[in-house]
């Protein structure tokens, strides 16, 4: 049986992206922790790794040392009796290039670490994955979750359209509107073919969907059936909606099919500030004196670019 320090649990979130991603994870870390880092975060937030599609893993901090030997020593307490285990060092640390250690050592890292630790090892299918990291001149032992790309999983629905948000970026927007679900009311008033709703249903945050457009709203329960998740779409323009939430995920209609002009893209706005505490907004235009005007105030922004070359950006903006 491993268990942390009940009083004080600490973890290691291991993250890896691309370079036109940067943004993006950016903001997410800091709605999600508070802070960003290119590869590592150390926080006592208890956090699922793969409600993030940046998120690699999660290290339930177990023991810390200046050196390997030092975690050798330590892993001597733990007595697995019938489950079986396997250390992984984590590639994903903070040594540079020239400190970076190599395939043999690594390896060796993990024998050592493996030899003193009462259980048998299992490298295929072990019931505990342990890993080990260096991380700010110290090295770090515990537990490992990894990452599991549950947004792979919705790539290919029953109703799509090529200008819908991918589901990488779908899900990083949820978090970034809400990063503690605990309690929050959320609301996605033009949800189009519902891909923000599947993924916020698939973490288990409850959502409302609407959206004037009967033939999307059509598509969005398609897909959220598919899925088997419960969820609520229907069939309402912002300006109707009564109730009040927490907070509104907008990606403002652009295409051909939910076209909007200036004017109605400002009511949309408008009517988010009235229902809503809070707006997570995404847009291929400047909406700064849009959001400004409505009473907003912009907390926090990213860029959501696709591709490499950046061919194609949307903006991210936090507003309260």
């Amino acid at each position: 049986m491993i268990t942390q320090n009940a009083a004080q649990p600490e973890y290691l979130y291991t993250y890896a992206h691309g370079l036109e991603e940067d943004s993006l994870c950016g903001l997410e870390q800091r709605a999600l922790f508070g802070e960003e880092s290119d590869n590592l975060i150390r926080s006592r937030k208890s956090i699922d790794p793969s409600r993030s599609p940046f998120i690699k893993g999660r290290l339930s901090i177990l023991y810390t040392g200046d050196t390997v030997q030092a975690i050798s020593k330590q892993v001597e307490q733990i007595e697995l009796h019938n489950q079986t285990f396997k250390v992984l060092y984590l590639k994903i640390n903070d040594l540079s290039n020239d400190q970076k250690i190599e395939f043999a050592e690594r390896r060796e890292i993990e024998r050592e670490i493996g030899w003193n630790i009462t259980g048998e090892a299992d490298m295929h299918n072990p019931d505990i994955l342990f890993g080990i990291v260096p991380f700010q001149g110290r090295w770090y032992f515990g537990a490992y979750q990894e990452s599991e790309s549950v947004w792979l999983h919705h790539v290919k629905k029953p109703q799509e359209y090529s200008t819908a948000l991918s589901t990488r970026l779908a899900r990083a927007v949820v978090n970034i509107a809400v990063p503690d679900p605990l309690g929050v009311r959320v609301i996605d008033p033009c949800c189009g073919i519902g891909t923000v709703l599947v993924e916020a249903l698939s973490m288990n945050i409850p959502i409302i969907g609407s959206d004037r457009n009967p033939l999307v709203v059509k598509g969005a329960r398609e897909n959220i059936v598919h899925f088997d998740y419960q969820g609520q779409a229907e069939v309402k323009d912002i300006a109707d909606e009564e109730g009040h939430y927490d907070v509104a995920i907008v990606d403002m209609p652009y295409n051909i099919y939910s076209r909007a002009t200036a004017e109605e893209q400002y009511t949309i706005i408008k009517h988010a500030r009235r229902i809503a505490d809070k707006m997570v907004i995404l847009t291929i235009e400047d909406m700064d004196e849009m959001i400004l005007k409505a009473g907003f105030t912009i907390v926090d922004r990213g860029v959501a670019n696709k591709g490499v070359k950046a061919l194609f950006s949307r903006r991210v903006l936090v507003c309260e």
